[in-house]
């Protein structure tokens, strides 16, 4: 197949002719960085209030704790949104798995809480570069429409996600069991420093398999480099058209100032919106997913092994299943209305919630945590699954890494307040703290029906070419 210029190599992706074992594998490798960035992010959920105890730490100083990886995480994806479009792909993504490996095992062996913050600081960086990165590959490894689909796979990040905290809650109730009852104190440190091991074993596998985004070499006037990996990855025998250069004039390296694009024509909009949906996401999320352990044993009092049983099966049964739904319900039913049902049935659950209060008896525990899973189930194949596809699918190759990485900073402040301030908000509030999460899907609900955008299956790049000649 002759390649004579970027849309070529663009159009070929898009339309599925390009298909390999390779580019499958790509896709994989990078939901295995999503799945690094969940462990990660949840590792200190249940051990919190053992940190708390063995550092003697306020509610101030415990909300500094779980927040300090959502400010690192801001800040990576600042630099790493930027860096995808200015160096590639390939390169940040092979960079960034040194602080999941080194940060996990500092934070394991932390002997005071400022040096537990610090390593959370730094595994952040790691975490907020590697979602743009692996986000841009999910989306330009993937043809536009039907199974396989860019909206199928960027959706894919929320089960990988869930996937994730489920086996952190698995390597969680494992040691419960294997340690003696006398040093279950330390059953955080196992915890977080096992995630040490999946980077290592992701590391290796990039190392075996990945390649640059195709479409990305091609943008950057480098044909020949797309068509060797068009030939690599996806079997695909392109080869440059004898009468094009093989390397075309590179255009100008994104500056910082790429961030501004964001706010300019029809990116505007799609950027507001994708934030809107993305705060009510991440607030509503951080709250109830990352605070499971708070809600099931302090709000709902109930004991360690219920509270350890009852946040795995929250994430495997629901909002895994949820998440599934959503790849599954991506290319046919799209973003907007699966995330728009998402959050309606997510104000249902937290309003019912708000309404049981504080839990008495086994049947209205149980209604509680059912609750429970249905926001999880909800967010699974609604905002969970799409929020990647708002913030990703519509803008094109050229900026899609700033977008994602400006949408994960905002998303990432959202975060480090909901880490900081739910510790203290459930200690002062109780059980009205569900009025406060109330707001999430609300806000979600607003921003989508305020202006009803699909992103799944718009051709971004085919809108940038139009664009630039008219």
């Amino acid at each position: 197949m002759a390649i004579r210029s970027a849309a070529d190599v663009s159009d070929l992706v898009n339309s599925g002719t390009a298909r390999g074992r390779h580019a499958k594998m790509i896709v994989v490798i990078a939901l295995g960085g999503i799945f690094l960035d969940a462990y990660d992010l949840s590792s200190l959920a249940y051990g919190l209030p053992d940190i708390t105890r063995q550092f003697g730490l306020s509610s101030a100083m415990a909300g500094t704790v779980t927040a300090s990886i959502s400010v690192g995480s801001l800040l990576g994806a600042l630099l790493g949104g930027w860096l995808v479009d200015r160096i590639g792909r390939y390169r940040v993504f092979m960079a960034n798995m040194v602080f999941f490996v080194v940060t996990a095992l500092v934070c394991a062996v932390a002997q005071d809480v400022w040096t537990l913050i610090a390593a959370r600081f730094v595994m952040g960086i790691g975490v907020g570069m590697d979602i743009p990165v692996a986000i841009a590959f999910l989306a330009e490894f993937s043809r536009l429409r039907g199974k396989g689909s860019k909206g199928s796979r960027t959706a894919a990040w929320s089960p990988a996600w869930y996937t994730a905290t489920s086996g952190c809650y698995l390597v969680i109730m494992f040691l419960y069991f294997v340690l003696p009852q006398a040093h279950l104190g330390w059953l955080w440190r196992f915890t977080v420093g096992f995630g040490a091991v999946p980077a290592l074993i992701v590391m290796l596998l990039r190392r075996r398999y990945m390649n640059e985004s195709p479409t990305w070499a091609a943008e950057q006037g480098d044909l020949e480099s797309a068509a060797r990996i068009l030939r690599e990855s996806y079997g695909v025998d392109a080869r440059v058209a004898d009468d094009v250069p093989a390397r075309a004039p590179r255009p100008p390296r994104p500056g910082l100032a790429a961030y501004a694009r964001l706010f300019t024509g029809p990116y505007r909009a799609r950027t507001v919106q994708s934030v809107a949906v993305g705060l009510a996401e991440t607030f509503g999320y951080n709250a109830v997913a990352f605070g499971l352990p708070i809600i099931i044993a302090t709000l709902m009092t109930q004991g360690p092994l219920t509270t350890i049983a009852s946040s795995f099966t929250l994430n495997l049964v629901f909002a895994l299943t949820g998440g599934l739904l959503g790849i599954r319900w991506a290319s046919t039913r799209g973003a907007w209305p699966m995330m728009t049902l998402g959050f309606a049935i997510q104000f249902v659950a937290i309003t019912v919630l708000a309404v049981i209060g504080q839990p008495s008896g086994t049947a209205v525990v149980t209604a509680g945590i059912l609750m429970l899973g249905t926001f999880m189930f909800a967010q699974g194949f609604g905002p969970g699954a799409h929020i990647m596809s708002y913030a990703s699918l519509g803008f094109p190759t050229s900026m899609r890494g700033v977008s994602i990485g400006f949408n994960q900073a905002v998303l990432r402040l959202g975060s480090t307040l909901t880490l900081f301030f739910f510790p203290i908000l459930s200690t002062g509030l109780g059980t009205h703290v569900y009025w406060v999460i109330l707001g999430a899907p609300v806000l979600g609900l607003v921003a989508l029906l305020v202006k009803r955008w699909e992103p799944v299956g718009f051709d971004a790049d085919a809108e940038e070419r139009a664009l630039a000649r008219g």
